[in-house]
């Protein structure tokens, strides 16, 4: 009798495993570039007011993050994704370096995934992460083959060759393809698929769909057309309710693209500066039938979260001896409160920020006032420093010395890094 009620333990045990196993959902991730907040309509856009559809419908039956950030450029954002690390301790902080930490010496989220049992594809932009997307975990991918933009062309990298056509195609079309195409053969799942676009970056050409107005405006239409494209072709297959798709972009509105505005007023700063409008992106979460519809969320995000968060979603191990940076909000994708981050931590080359929903300080220990943003950072006077401002300074610096970034691999190019560092190593001594 104990043998056969030990026997209907391990059957019921294995039947639950084999039951969430069944269960783990698809996951795709679309990463639009050079698109801040200021370019999504449900995000309060000037521009673009009820110009987003695509996005604007993913946000009314999911979760719209308010408070999701990146880093200020797009290579070292990247190389965040890939880690779940901080750019001080992977070595990849800027443009010039997200492309020197390798695939042996680091973690990679697509090949966690992978080693959980998910076909891992890729369908766009690379460039400044090192190596290829196979190096990195994906089974199948098609990327640029140069460091340029990449839409018009003639030539693009599948799988590690590189195929030539006799005339020129829309690039964002053939990655588009290329998606559809892995969503069908691996429609039975589970798969993460990782579309990051080229899309909205320069140089700004015309689309398929242009007819002579602004090349920008067509642009942004055309990504917003993509994401209806690859939700509807999920919707075909039967897999809505079994995808978490979420959107998001790589670093904020580039200054060339014009005045970035929200409810009226500019954000502060854009792409390439440690200001608000560098690093604050639009993030979407919509998995049918377990995200709330409609729901705005004010909990902190970076993009070191997505890791873990994929992770616990695959039921994937997290690799060991690695210290990670990222929280999981899978609890929020359920409607649960979860556990939301008190600080978040921004980085580019030599200069970084730790931040919470109201207060920012940074390496140099210039502490700002957020209660204003998107529009304004105020600076505040450590003299004349309220109690409540204190109390900030206190728990955003004491963020920072856990953190220690100036220990780290910096480019140490930065305002206040080497006064950050010479900092640490009079503390240490």
């Amino acid at each position: 009798m104990k043998k056969l009620l030990t026997l209907l333990v391990l059957g019921a045990a294995f039947a639950c495993t084999s039951f969430a196993a069944d269960k783990r959902p698809n996951i795709l991730f679309f990463l639009a570039d050079d698109y801040g907040i200021d370019g999504v309509s449900c995000y309060g856009s000037d521009r673009f007011k009820d110009k987003t559809p695509n996005i604007d419908a993913l946000a009314a039956s999911g979760i719209r993050f308010e408070n999701a950030y990146c880093t200020p450029l797009c290579g070292p954002t990247r190389c965040l994704l890939m880690t779940g690390r901080y750019g001080f301790r992977t070595g990849g902080n800027s443009n010039g370096n997200a492309g020197q930490p390798k695939s042996k010496d680091e973690p990679s989220v697509a090949r966690t995934l992978k080693q959980a049992g998910y076909a891992t594809g890729m369908a766009g932009k690379w460039r400044q992460v090192g190596e290829t997307p196979g190096d990195w975990g994906f089974d199948e991918y098609i990327t640029d083959p140069t460091a340029g933009g990449w839409f018009w062309k003639t030539s693009y990298t599948k799988n590690g060759q590189l195929v030539q056509s006799d005339k020129e195609v829309y690039c964002p079309d053939v990655n588009m393809e290329f998606a559809k195409d892995f969503l069908r053969r691996h429609r039975d799942g589970p798969f993460y698929f990782y579309f990051p676009s080229h899309l909205v970056h320069g140089p700004i050409l015309k689309t398929p769909d242009s007819k002579g107005g602004d090349l920008y405006d067509d642009n942004v239409a055309y990504l917003d057309k993509q994401v209806g494209e690859i939700v509807a072709e999920l919707d075909k297959l039967g897999l809505r309710e079994k995808t978490l798709i979420i959107f998001s972009a790589d670093n904020g509105t580039a200054r060339q693209q014009g005045p970035a505005k929200v409810g009226g007023r500019l954000i502060s700063g854009h792409k390439g500066q440690m200001l608000e409008g560098g690093s604050h992106v639009p993030f979407i979460a919509n998995w049918k039938g377990v995200t709330p519809a409609g729901k705005v969320l004010k909990d902190l995000v970076d993009f070191s979260d997505l890791f873990p968060t994929f992770a616990e979603i695959a039921g994937a191990k997290m690799p060991a001896g690695v210290k990670f940076d990222g929280h999981s909000f899978l609890p929020q994708l359920r409607g649960e409160k979860g556990t939301p981050r008190e600080w978040l931590y921004v980085q580019l080359g030599g200069n970084w920020h730790v931040r919470n929903d109201g207060w920012k300080l940074n390496q140099s220990g210039e502490l700002f006032d957020l209660s204003n943003m998107p529009w304004e950072e105020k600076p505040v006077a450590k003299a004349g420093e309220t109690a409540a401002a204190k109390s900030a300074r206190a728990k955003l610096q004491a963020a920072l010395d856990e953190l220690n970034p100036a220990a780290g691999k910096t480019d140490g190019g930065g305002k206040g890094a080497k006064k950050a560092k010479k900092k640490k190593g009079k503390a240490a001594a």
